[in-house]
């Protein structure tokens, strides 16, 4: 007598097709997961871009009123020291308008901009304009980036301790009292010692009178050592400064 067939047993593909589902419904979101901590990478990569060009361009700003302030002390015979070796105005300046200008170029707003310590330098916080975005991750729309950087600014030039030698020249005094002498000594050869005292003396008393009337005194050129450069200023040529690169320095804090 034959057996009847059997029933078929279930095979495995049909129990194991919603653990592919499953698999690969993960791998994609963690795919979108990772691209949107890559989009939120990116979003804080162009803040501290924008934190770190509006700094760059507080301490440039502040460079250039140094520069016109150096000017300015030179043209009303100033103290300018403290200017140039120390980085410091007596007046305050406005440095934050370029700080917005340039964080809003680079898709930023300025949260806060102000001097920091050591001065002079800088502190400048901003926030991105726009925020991540949507994505598969709750509370990414809008949510921004922030960052913050500090520019400083340094003073290049120290007094220049090895000037350029000048030859001495004779005093004109000297010259003419030199020619005196020859004049009396002539004199007392020929005539006695009376004339050669008398000669003396009225060259004296003409060396008094041209003494007397002093030319005005011209101010003195300043020799700077500016970071291994020889710079020579002119105070009665206050057009030809330097530029105020040759003079300080501007850089982010490390």
């Amino acid at each position: 007598m034959r057996r009847a067939p059997s029933a078929r047993r279930p095979t495995d593909a049909g129990q194991a097709f919603p653990l592919y589902i499953t698999a690969v419904a993960g791998l994609l979101f963690l795919a979108l997961a990772f691209f949107t901590v890559g989009r939120a990478g990116a979003t804080k990569n162009g803040a501290q871009t924008a934190a770190d060009a509006a700094a760059l361009a507080a301490a440039q700003s502040y460079r250039d009123h140094l520069g016109t302030g150096f000017l300015h002390a030179l043209r009303t015979d100033a103290a300018w020291q403290g200017i140039v070796f120390d980085g410091q105005l007596t007046a305050a300046v406005d440095v934050c308008g370029a700080a917005l200008r340039f964080a809003k170029s680079n898709g930023a707003s300025v949260r806060d901009c102000a001097p920091a310590h050591p001065p002079p330098s800088f502190t400048v916080a901003v926030e991105s304009l726009k925020g991540v975005g949507k994505s598969v991750i709750p509370g990414t729309e809008g949510k921004k980036a922030t960052a913050t950087a500090t520019a400083v600014v340094t003073p290049l030039c120290v007094p220049d301790a090895s000037p350029p030698k000048q030859e001495p020249k004779p005093s004109p005094s000297k010259e003419k009292g030199d020619k005196g002498d020859e004049g009396s000594n002539g004199d007392g050869g020929e005539g006695g010692g009376g004339k050669g005292d008398g000669g003396k003396g009225d060259g004296g008393r003409k060396d008094e009178g041209k003494g007397g009337e002093k030319p005005p005194e011209r101010p003195a050129v300043l020799l700077l050592d500016c970071d291994g450069k020889h710079v020579t200023i002119d105070p009665g040529h206050p057009d030809r400064l330097p530029d105020t690169a040759e003079l300080f320095a501007v850089h982010l804090a490390d």
